[in-house]
């Protein structure tokens, strides 16, 4: 699929410039398996496999995928968790030239349903039954209202019924049966889209987002900004799917043939353990993962010493926590800006100094142009806060099949400045602060949560008659979804109710508001038709303020 918002003038002029035109993340694992076939590549807690077991496998996969009969363009929906089949998976849809739309384990029937009426899959891969959720009997739940759904693949040690095993397309030797290059002719080529990804943005509606095969230049940058060599073990804490695990690991590591280590369910003392076990050097991961590790009471027990650097995105890294990481870890942390449906804007060095990445977002990455405007467009001098809109090789902004929503985001031209949402300034040296953001989005441990998609459902409840949903303030997870209702007269509506209904609604169990308050009014815009949020907002946080602690 080639993205109709590029012109021929973008992509010469970014390909002449050396951004793109490179090879791909499947060039460079197919390229690690000649040179480090021996070589570990990727591990879970189940298997070890190197760089050439690892190309065995997605090999037989690719031509198993077309021997079904999936063609080019074709989409297969993935919902697993950080295993090694995750990121094979990739690469075998890749070589066989199908889109694959990964999209989080926390997702459930309705967005799954959505996502997957909205792309036509033809195949979905799961686990089974993964965290006491039966992902199966949710498939057959949702078949009936999927009619170009052809294939349900499962991982694991069972194959349920009616499902194909992942696994055993793994060890079909399906090889000997084609030219060593047959599969080079159906491979996603340098200037398409390679895969789709999906966030839920800020009204609620998942959004689809195309991207192209261009990740060279983030992977690159950022291995070289931050010293990555064969050496290094990378430990993905977050979702390598739409988490901020996935950078280091999808793009970074392959550079250098680094080995990637997958923790499939976070827990503190577990990402301790694998630290000492597997001597990780780089874990990548959220703030709120940062801050489990760094206060566990078991801290001290571990031989951290193998860990140089913490890579964190996802939510502010808040400049104590930072600190707190450096000192008692021993490690840098460093951080990078991006967002799922925009893409990655800067990244911080390794060998920037404390301030810079305490505070800072680094650099952005080469090509790109980040300005900063006030309200009217306009650019704010040197120093000043402003939004940050931007334009670049590195930059996403293109929705599946949409090219009319592509051309709004992008300002309605071709190669038009994408606006972030977030408010930043910069420094003497060109390092990006992030010092605000104007979302309304919520943030939980690196999570978006739509409020208007939960206020929708609330006020479908017989008791509500108004809702608003804002964040709250979270020492661990950064932010929590705290819902505050209007009653009908003489209704009696507890916490407990509230989340037994939205649980029957279906949606992602992250999404639950964590505190339900109840209130005759809330404040209003001088018009009388807008919940004025920010002050529903300060009145939680006080709250929670004057609570005891612990």
């Amino acid at each position: 699929m080639i993205q109709d918002h590029i012109s021929d003038e973008v992509r010469d002029r970014y390909t002449e410039n050396g951004y793109w035109g490179n090879p791909t993340t499947l060039d460079l694992w197919d390229r690690n398996a000649r040179l480090y076939p021996d070589q570990e590549a990727v591990v879970d807690s189940r298997k070890r496999l190197t760089w050439g077991q690892c190309k065995k496998w997605y090999d037989r996969v690719a031509l198993g995928f077309l021997e079904l009969g999936l063609k080019k363009d074709d989409v297969v929906v993935s919902q697993l968790p950080n295993m090694v089949e995750t990121l094979l998976l990739m690469r075998a849809l890749e070589e066989a030239g199908v889109l694959n739309l990964p999209v989080m384990t926390t997702l459930r029937h309705s967005e799954v349903g959505y996502l997957m009426k909205r792309v036509s899959a033809s195949g979905i891969v799961i686990a089974a039954k993964y965290r006491n959720f039966d992902y199966c009997q949710m498939v057959w739940d949702l078949r009936s209202e999927l009619p170009d759904l052809e294939f349900v693949f499962t991982v694991g040690q069972k194959t349920p019924d009616g499902t194909i095993s992942l696994n055993e397309m793994g060890k079909r030797p399906l090889e000997e049966k084609y030219p060593s290059d047959y599969l080079y002719a159906t491979r996603i080529g340098p200037y398409e889209v390679k895969t789709l990804r999906t966030t839920s943005g800020t009204t609620g509606e998942p959004k689809i987002i195309e991207y192209m095969n261009q990740d060279w230049l983030v992977g690159k940058t950022d291995a070289d900004r931050w010293k990555m060599t064969g050496d290094d073990i990378v430990l993905a804490l977050a979702p390598v799917v739409g988490g901020p695990g996935g950078g280091p690991a999808h793009w970074s590591a392959p550079h250098v043939a680094a080995k990637v280590v997958m923790i499939e369910k976070f827990d503190p003392e577990e990402a301790l353990r694998l630290i000492e076990k597997e001597r990780a050097t780089l874990a990548a991961g959220v703030p709120a993962q940062a801050m489990r590790m760094v206060r566990h009471p078991d801290l001290d027990k571990y031989d951290l010493g193998s860990l140089r650097m913490f890579t964190s995105s996802g939510a502010p890294c808040p400049y104590s926590l930072a600190r707190e990481v450096e000192e008692r870890m021993e490690c840098k942390v460093v951080c990078f800006l991006g967002a799922q449906d925009i893409g990655r804007i800067t990244s911080a060095s390794y060998d920037d100094p404390a301030e810079v990445r305490w505070y800072s977002v680094g650099k952005t990455y080469p090509g790109n142009e980040v300005r900063l405007v006030d309200d009217d467009g306009r650019d704010v001098g040197g120093g000043e806060i402003g939004e940050i809109i931007w334009r670049g090789p590195t930059v996403l902004g293109s929705y599946y099949r949409d090219l009319h929503q592509t051309m709004e985001v992008r300002g309605g031209a071709v190669d038009g400045f994408v606006r972030m949402g977030d408010l930043a300034k910069f420094d003497a040296e060109g390092n990006l602060y992030v010092v605000d953001r104007k979302k309304d989005v919520i943030i939980r441990g690196g999570q978006n949560i739509s409020p208007t998609e939960i206020e929708t459902l609330l006020v479908t409840h017989p008791k509500v008659v108004n809702a608003a949903v804002v964040p709250m303030p979270d020492p661990v997870m950064g932010e929590k979804a705290c819902a505050y209702v209007i009653l009908k007269e003489d209704a009696i509506f507890e916490f407990d109710e509230m989340i037994s209904f939205l649980k029957e609604k279906k949606i992602a169990p992250y999404k639950l508001p964590e505190r339900l308050e109840v209130l005759d009014r809330f404040p209003m815009a001088g018009d009388g038709t807008k919940v004025v949020k920010k002050e529903l907002a300060q009145d939680i946080a006080r709250k929670l303020e004057a609570e005891p602690k612990g």
